[in-house]
């Protein structure tokens, strides 16, 4: 099997923003495999007591993106939908809002802020590396360095892809730690290492 087939692992040997950016594309696109070609019935199906669906999980993720590689990187304030929402009413607004958005509106939405922060990311570390600082500081004033949030935003997609493989098998039984060789998003328009 070449790396053709799975363009989404990491690096077998490669530098520290090699790997990371391979694992963070990784976990997004096993993410996005687990939220795939699904139905407003689909992506709103949870599991037990909790209210997390598919839909929920990228909406939130596509708040987290921007946020991580807008906001806390340079500063830059949240664009719409995040412009508009009364977070003083609703701070989980991202989670409860998905419930009225279709899957085109889900899909659509997650992908293009996964394809604007990689091109964010690419140019801060083109800029500066991993050990520049970002606008995000501390009440100390100490300022988180790209690296921490590139390390955060892999947790983040480390929990979240768990709750997703629990919440796509609940609705159609599809399993697994990986998307098969040559996997391509159905829905939206995501793409791999884009």
């Amino acid at each position: 099997m070449s790396n053709s087939d799975t363009p989404w692992e990491p690096p077998i040997a490669g530098s520290e923003a090699e790997h990371l950016v391979g694992a963070l594309d990784r976990l997004r696109t096993t993410f996005r495999w687990k939220a795939d070609d699904l139905d407003a019935a689909g992506l709103h199906t949870s599991v037990g007591a909790s209210t997390l669906t598919l839909g929920r999980l990228l909406k939130h993720l596509a708040l987290v993106e921007e946020h991580t590689f807008g906001t806390k990187l340079d500063g830059t304030p949240p664009g719409a939908p995040w412009d508009t929402a009364d977070w003083e009413a609703d701070p989980d607004w991202e989670f409860t809002s998905a419930a009225a958005d279709t899957p085109e509106q889900l899909y659509a939405l997650w992908d293009g802020a996964v394809e604007k922060s990689r091109a964010r990311l690419r140019a801060a570390l083109a800029a500066g590396g991993l050990d520049q600082p970002a606008h995000i500081a501390w009440p100390d004033g100490r300022h988180a360095s790209l690296r921490r949030l590139l390390c955060d935003l892999i947790e983040e997609y480390g929990r979240h892809t768990g709750h997703a493989d629990l919440l796509r098998e609940s609705v159609d039984g599809l399993a697994g730690e990986d998307p098969p060789p040559g996997w391509q998003a159905r829905s939206g328009r995501f793409r791999l290492n884009g």
